[in-house]
Formats: C-alpha cells, structure tokens, sequence
C-alpha cells in the first residue's frame, strides 16, 4: 500500500468508528448504563473493532498462510489494510478517551494507545514487521469477550448463565490469545534479533515489556473479580446456610 492508501485507510476508519459511536447513542440503552453513557457507547464501539479485528487477523493467515514463515517481510495488501485500520481505531479511541475522560482514569490506556500506534505506525510506513502486528492484532479475538463481560456489567447482567460462560470463554482466550501470543512474540523477537534492526528491536521490546506488565494486571483482575470474589460469596452462602 502506497503513503496515500495508508492515510485513506487510516483516515476512513477514524471515521467509521465515529459513525459507529453515533450510531450507538441512536439504540436503545439499558437504565443502568444510562447513569455513563458516554462509557456504554465507547465499550460498544471497541466491541465492534474487535470483532471486525479478530475475525480479519484470522482470514490474514489464513489466506496467506507463508505471513507465518516470514513476520518481517511477507505481507498483503489485506494484512497491510487491517494494520491501517487499526491504527485508525487507536486514534479514535485515544481522542474519545482524551476529551470525555479524566487523565487519572484513562492514562493507562491511553499510554497502551500510544505505544500501539507508534509500533503499528512503524509497521505500515516501513511496509515491514506487518506479520508480526497481525499477530498482535490475533488478541483482539480475547477483546470480543472482554468488552462484552463490560457490556454485561454495565446492562447489570453480571449474574447468570450468559455472564458465567463469558467470563469462562474470556479467561480461557485471554490465556491463549493475549497472555501466550505475547509471550511467543517477545520469544520471537529475541530469536530473531539479528534480523531486526536496533531502533525496531528496541520500540518492539519496550512495546512487549508494558504489554506483558498490563496485561498480567489485567489477568489478575479478572480472576479475582470472575472468580475468587464469586467463590467466597459462594462459601459464606454455605455456611450461613450451615447456621
């Protein structure tokens, strides 16, 4: 893809996920997200780029299974399309998050934001390294789940058969499709050093470092949260019960 292609792209989706946004705001709300509405809009539309992200991560490969053999070169215009995309996503929600959220609140996704569109900037202007953001891209299909398990809370649904099997899905993709994919891509990235040159091997680790630290955060809370709390709300039930 051409300079001019790339900023179409990227200009387009910024675009798109404002519609999206919008749109939103048009349907019906549940009275329990109403209280933050702006929230409710911005999960749903971080749904929507999820969904549409990991079902294309996946036909990238797909279609052109040699991306796999070779990260650093081997791309198509597809793969190349959906890193453009993205990075238009992450300024989207950069700014949606900058002018309707305190900094206090939000800084640590806006810091992820800005380390995705400097990683996935570098990508798409040099035409190299597009395999390895495609992989990247392949823990949004984790990020379906998780921005539902928030829809879910939001709409007070966070009890029941529906949030349980989610929570269940979402923990279980995010160990395989967030935990596991970063820790093959840093394996990846040291195996394969000599091949990348210093300023991309240094913003690639930098990027895989504070991914990892964020997300075994993140993995912690969800645990405790889905989880632990549930199973101590379970045994004291128990033994009042008992009583």
């Amino acid at each position: 893809m051409e300079l001019s292609s790339v900023i179409l792209t990227t200009g387009g989706s910024v675009g798109f996920f404002r519609l999206v946004n919008a749109g939103v705001s048009k349907l019906p709300m549940p009275e329990s997200a109403a209280r933050n509405a702006w929230k409710w809009r911005n999960i749903s539309t971080s749904f929507v780029h999820s969904l549409i992200t990991a079902i294309w991560a996946v036909l990238c490969f797909f279609r052109h299974p040699q991306m796999a053999e070779d990260l650093i070169e081997t791309h198509t215009v597809f793969s190349h399309a959906l890193v453009s995309f993205s990075i238009g996503y992450f300024i989207y929600d950069f700014f949606d998050m900058v002018l309707n959220q305190k900094l206090n609140q939000s800084w640590e996704l806006l810091f992820h934001h800005i380390v995705v569109i400097t990683c996935f900037g570098l990508s798409v202007l040099s035409c190299r390294y597009v395999g390895f953001a495609v992989v990247a891209l392949l823990v949004e299909i984790n990020s379906v789940f998780l921005h539902l398990r928030q829809i879910l809370r939001m709409a007070n649904i966070a009890t029941g058969t529906l949030y349980r099997v989610n929570s269940m899905i979402n923990l279980g993709t995010y160990v395989v499709f967030r935990i596991n994919t970063l820790a093959w891509m840093t394996r990846w990235l040291v195996l394969n050093r000599d091949k990348v040159p210093l300023l991309a091997y240094t913003l690639g680790s930098v990027g895989m470092a504070i991914m990892t630290a964020m997300n075994i955060v993140l993995f912690y809370r969800l645990l405790r949260s889905d989880f632990l709390k549930s199973s101590t709300r379970e045994t004291k039930k128990e033994k009042e019960k008992e009583m």
